[in-house]
């Protein structure tokens, strides 16, 4: 099985990082680090997904494939929820979301490669199981 904590290992690493979780396809929370956040982060991410396939639906409706990626900015932070694969697996079980949280001044493009790099990993281990 996948050590997802080694895995994000240097996503908590990132200037502003407040946590993060992994889901599965079907929104089940896999990973979850809130420790520097007060928030709910497992109930955050389970919104943030559910956006994130109303949001595919209409994306396929217009003729597009998944959405992949939603990017969050608020006054103080930023929230993102990456998808893993979209359509480079065809089975669910290696399909990842993760989700993660930054204060405003963190490093945000590092962020955004670090999640979508990790989240591509983690899927592809998860594929080779």
């Amino acid at each position: 099985m996948i050590n997802f904590k080694k895995s994000m290992k240097n996503l908590r690493a990132v200037d502003g990082y407040l946590g993060s979780a992994v889901i599965n396809f079907m929104g089940e929370t896999l990973y979850i680090d809130y420790k520097r956040t007060g928030v709910d982060v497992e109930y955050s991410a389970s919104l943030f997904n559910n956006a994130l396939r109303k949001i595919s639906k209409s994306t396929v409706e217009v003729g597009l494939s998944d959405a992949a990626f939603i990017e969050t900015r608020t006054f103080d932070g930023h929230i993102f929820l990456i998808s893993s694969a979209g359509d480079q697996y065809e089975d669910n079980f290696s399909k990842l979301n993760v989700f993660a949280i930054f204060r405003d001044d963190g490093n945000v493009g590092l962020a955004k490669m670090m999640i979508d790099k990790t989240s591509q990993r983690m899927s592809k281990m998860m594929a080779e199981l």
